[in-house]
């Protein structure tokens, strides 16, 4: 028989958590990438909740945007 997984929630309308235990790894391997990933994902849900002013909103997407971008600093060799 086909049975669907429960989820144990999600988090802030975009990452599922399985259980409380899949919650707990999220929070004890989280990385830079996965750091930014997750506040780039709060932010998508807080402004699609209406929490921010289109002001808001122009500054965290930028801050978003930089955040997200790659450094280009480092190859380059340290002084």
């Amino acid at each position: 028989m086909d049975e669907k997984i429960q989820l144990y929630g999600e988090l802030f309308g975009s990452i599922p958590l399985n259980s409380e235990e899949h919650l707990q790894v999220l929070l004890d391997t989280m990385d830079k990438d996965n750091s930014v990933y997750i506040l780039t994902q709060a932010v998508k849900y807080a402004f699609n909740q209406g929490a921010y002013s289109i002001g808001e909103s122009e500054v965290l997407s930028k801050a978003i945007r930089v955040a997200n971008k790659p450094d280009d600093n480092k190859n380059e060799p340290k002084e």
